[in-house]
C-alpha cells in the first residue's frame, strides 16, 4: 500500500521526535534507583562533607538515595574521575568535581582521560577560601608589610603547604608570581603537620584552607593577614582580601558535580535545578557556613566555563613554579 506523501511526512516527523520525547520522559522519572556520587577524598574530609550535605538534600527532594562512594587516590581525584569517565552516561554515576581536577590536567602528562572533554558539568556547589596566615614572630601586620618583609629577607622566609600540587601551594605560588616575593616552599603531608611547625616557628607563612586554621586564628595563635577570595569572608569579616593589596589576586578551592559526557541534558538540567534550590536553602547554607564554604550557584554552562578558566589559570602557575605531579 502506498502511503500519501503528507501522511508519510507526518509519520517521519513523529519518528524523528521519539528520541527527544523518550529522553524527556526518562528525565521526568529520573532517578528511578540509587545514584552514586564518586568523591576523590576520604570519608570525613572536606570533599566528603560537601558531597554528603548535597547528597542528603537530593535524596530528600528526588526520593532516591544519593550514595557517596569515596575513591581517594591518584593525586586527589584521578581515580574517582576515571571511574566516572568510564561509567554509563545515564545520570546514575556522578563525580564530585574539585579544584584538583583543574590542577591535575597540567600536573600529569599521561592521564587516561581529558577532564574538560570527558566530564560534563552539572552544577557548581561551593567555594572555600584560603587564609594567608603568619607565625606571631613575623613582624608584618598587613599584606604590604609582609611583601616588604619577604623581599628584605629573600630566600629566608619559609612557606608551608599541605603537599606538592595542593591548593595551599598553588595560592602561595600565585602570590609569589604576582608580588615577586621569594618564599621557600616546604611541603608537608597535610595541613595538620604544617600547622604544628607554623606554631613552632619553623614556618613563617602559610596559605591554608580556612576550615583547618580558623580556630587557631580566633584563639590568637596565628595571625591572619588576608583571605584569598575576591570578597571578604563572613567567617572572618574584619580580615581583608589579598586582592585589596595585590590587584587581581584570587584563589579558592571549589567543588561541583559532573557526569560522564553525553549524559542527557534533561537529566543534567534537572539535577542543576534541584542543586541550586539546595544551595539557596537556609539550612544547607548554614551547614556549609560552618566549614567556611560559600554556596556557588550557577548553570551547567557557567560551571563548564569556570572549570575551563580555572584549568587555564592554574596551568600558568604550575608552569611558573615548575611543579610536578606526584
Amino acid at each position: 500500500m502506498k502511503i500519501p506523501r503528507r501522511r508519510f511526512l507526518h509519520l517521519a516527523a513523529g519518528a524523528a521526535a521519539l528520541p527527544a520525547v523518550s529522553r524527556i520522559a526518562w528525565a521526568q522519572t529520573y532517578p528511578a534507583r540509587a545514584v552514586h556520587i564518586i568523591a576523590g577524598g576520604p570519608a570525613g574530609g572536606t570533599l566528603d562533607i560537601v558531597a554528603r550535605v548535597m547528597g542528603q538534600w537530593l535524596s530528600e527532594r528526588l526520593g532516591q538515595a544519593f550514595v557517596i562512594d569515596n575513591r581517594p587516590g591518584g593525586a586527589g581525584n584521578n581515580v574517582a574521575t576515571e571511574t566516572v569517565v568510564r561509567a554509563r552516561p545515564d545520570g546514575y554515576t556522578l563525580l564530585l568535581v574539585a579544584l584538583s581536577n583543574a590542577l591535575n590536567t597540567t600536573l600529569f602528562e599521561s592521564l587516561n582521560y581529558n577532564f574538560l572533554r570527558d566530564i560534563a558539568p552539572v552544577a557548581s556547589l561551593v567555594r572555600v577560601p584560603l587564609v594567608m596566615e603568619v607565625n606571631l614572630s613575623v613582624p608584618a601586620k598587613t599584606v604590604p608589610e609582609f611583601i616588604a618583609y619577604a623581599k628584605a629577607n629573600s630566600g629566608k622566609v619559609n612557606m608551608a603547604s599541605a603537599g606538592n600540587g595542593t591548593s595551599p601551594q598553588m595560592a602561595g605560588e600565585l602570590f609569589k608570581l604576582m608580588t615577586g616575593a621569594e618564599l621557600v616552599h616546604v611541603p608537608y603531608r597535610g595541613s595538620p603537620s604544617a600547622l604544628t611547625d607554623m606554631l613552632g616557628g619553623q614556618i613563617q607563612v602559610m596559605f591554608d584552607l580556612m576550615p583547618t586554621s580558623i580556630e587557631l586564628i580566633r584563639a590568637g595563635k596565628l595571625r591572619a593577614l588576608a583571605v584569598t577570595t575576591a570578597t571578604r569572608s563572613e567567617a572572618l569579616p574584619d580580615i581583608p582580601t589579598v586582592g585589596e593589596f595585590v590587584s587581581g589576586y584570587e584563589a579558592s578551592t571549589w567543588q561541583g558535580l559532573g557526569a560522564p559526557k553525553n549524559t542527557p541534558i534533561e537529566i543534567v538540567d534537572k539535577l542543576n535545578s534541584e542543586i541550586n534550590a539546595g544551595l539557596a536553602d537556609p539550612k544547607v547554607k548554614a551547614r556549609f557556613a560552618d566549614m567556611g564554604a560559600v554556596p556557588f550557584i550557577g548553570s551547567p554552562s557557567g560551571f563548564g566555563k569556570f572549570m575551563a578558566e580555572e584549568t587555564e589559570k592554574w596551568a600558568k602557575v604550575i608552569k611558573f613554579a615548575n611543579i610536578k605531579g606526584e
